[in-house]
């Protein structure tokens, strides 16, 4: 089983953003992190049909991400990732490497990988549940590329 969790894009200004997205879109505000050691801020928000799904499941949400040191964005670096939970985070690693994808960032804590698509978006995969007890080749498999 696999469930769509958010996609994330990068904002320059997070209150013009959030007066944008939720005073004139009408998305709602269902979660903020502000992490002062990676010295960002996390805004989750939901379509108002999917607020109660959202605040329960965590999903499905779009994260915007407010880096506190400023950063020009080009190149599309604004946009983040995709985001999806599955069942099995090392099965579904190995399904998609035996199918040629390359695993950027290797599930080597049991719950979290990256993937790209084959334009380049990036594709975050989590383990549904508590993390996986690290196994190999996962554990000690290197990051390939950036995702």
């Amino acid at each position: 089983m696999m469930e769509y969790l958010h996609t994330m894009v990068r904002v320059s200004d997070l209150e013009a953003s959030l007066d944008f997205y939720c005073n004139i879109f009408g998305l709602i505000e269902v979660r903020r992190v502000d992490n002062t050691q990676g010295r960002f801020t996390l805004v989750f928000l939901a379509a108002p049909g999917d607020e109660e799904r959202a605040r329960q499941h965590k999903a499905p949400l779009v994260e915007l991400t407010y880096n506190w040191d400023k950063e020009a964005y080009t190149g599309g670096r604004n946009f983040g990732h995709l985001a999806y939970r599955v069942d099995d985070i090392y099965e579904t690693c190995d399904r998609l490497m035996k199918a040629g994808v390359t695993i950027n960032r290797p599930p080597r804590d049991g719950y979290m990988a990256f993937i790209r698509s084959p334009d380049g978006i990036s594709i975050e995969l989590l383990q549904r549940g508590d993390p996986l007890a690290q196994a190999e080749p996962w554990a000690s498999m290197p990051n390939t590329g950036v995702w």
